[in-house]
């Protein structure tokens, strides 16, 4: 059964801010969980959103729900505490608490059970995984030397492996064309897609998708604000470039409205944040009736990596031809203070991320090295 639930709240400064369309930040900031259970046995998870606002939602308002309970059950479990949460809202905060929870739940049941997350979402299809690299974000500095900021930051994570780039837009629409040109004249046979932030209109999206197909660009994520999904089919009509989106969302009804535009070739879910492990699998399972792939998002710290891991290593892609290519692990390129707080990573090795066939998610916290960042 279930004994504790805890929230560690952690912030670090960073040496260099960095930013994105829709703003920037000079610090790192993560929600970890931990769930003991009665023999002591430790699970852990991670939340997206701000850490202030989750930690008591974890410990005051989903904790109580949770102590004594058995910490095999995943679906009881998640439904228990979707029903609770339902009267406030079936997104935001109350569901990226719930997300860290659920995780920790996979991370506890597998260390229960003596087996890998991986082999409990059905069973891993693959050893290694190759990664792309979300970088390239916007720095301080004078006009001139954005540029040639970006193309040494994209020659660093190239020669350290990264097979792909996800490059940030949405600056503005001369910006964006200027980079996607240096990047290919830098780079020509390097994949690159971008991510905008929701930071476009349709007519600019358009624009934005065009300039990004001339230099080769595989697709573009997030050119739009989700809402109304009905601009997501507009968007479509005017571009052949590929759209992605989801990193935002929450729970398989949200993906469904977005499923309804069938504008979208790839959805991106983020298991800190979209209703964890168990509601990921879900929203596989819906996509992959419509055609559309899922992949995660697994900006954070080690734990959101591995659980995305396990998530791509249990997926099967379809139509399952021989030569079909695998899906791709996002690593980023901005710095990770709390990864000195895992005594056991997720390691890379010449862009490959090994999918650990431990108990549980396959990374281990020290809550003694989480005290320095704790808020």
């Amino acid at each position: 059964m279930i004994r504790e639930v805890h929230a560690f709240p952690l912030r670090a400064p960073l040496s260099e801010s960095y930013g994105w369309a829709r703003g920037k930040a000079s610090v790192r900031e993560a929600l970890l969980v931990q769930l003991i259970a009665d023999d002591g046995t430790e699970g852990w998870g991670e939340c997206a959103g701000p850490p202030s606002v989750l930690a008591p939602t974890i410990t005051e308002f989903f904790g109580p729900l949770l102590l004594g309970q058995d910490p095999l059950a995943t679906d009881p479990l998640w439904d228990r505490l979707w029903q609770a949460a339902l009267p406030h809202g079936r997104r935001g905060v109350l569901i990226g608490a719930l997300s860290g929870i659920d995780m920790a739940l996979w991370d506890l049941k597998g260390k229960l059970l003596g087996q890998s997350v991986s082999a409990l979402l059905g069973g891993k299809t693959r050893e290694r995984i190759p990664c792309y690299t979300t970088g390239l974000y916007f720095r301080e500095g004078p006009e001139s030397e954005r540029i040639p900021q970006m193309l040494t930051e994209a020659r660093r994570a190239i020669e350290g492996g990264a097979r792909a780039l996800l490059v940030q837009v949405g600056r503005s629409l001369a910006a964006d064309a200027a980079l996607a040109r240096a990047l290919r004249k830098e780079f020509p046979d390097i994949p690159f897609a971008a991510e905008a932030h929701g930071s476009y209109d349709v007519p600019e999206a358009a624009i934005i998708c065009r300039a990004l197909a001339e230099q080769g660009f595989t697709a573009l994520t997030d050119p739009l604000a989700t809402e109304p999904v009905t601009a997501w089919s507009r968007l479509a009509a005017q571009t052949p470039l590929a759209l992605s989106a989801g990193r935002y969302e929450q729970t398989r009804w949200a993906f469904e409205a977005l499923l309804a535009t069938q504008a979208i070739g790839t959805f991106q879910v983020n298991p800190a944040w979209c209703g964890g492990l168990s509601e990921a699998q879900k929203i596989r399972t819906v996509a992959s009736a419509h055609g559309v792939n899922v992949v995660p998002r697994s900006m954070g710290t080690q734990l959101n990596l591995a659980a995305s891991l396990h998530f791509l290593a249990s997926d099967i892609r379809h139509p399952g031809r021989v030569e079909l290519r695998p899906p791709l692990l996002e690593t980023d390129s901005l710095d990770d203070p709390f990864r000195v707080a895992f005594t056991e990573r997720i390691e890379l090795e010449d862009g490959l991320a090994t999918v650990p066939s431990t108990p549980g998610l396959g990374v281990a916290v020290s809550v003694a090295l989480l005290e320095k960042f704790r808020v």
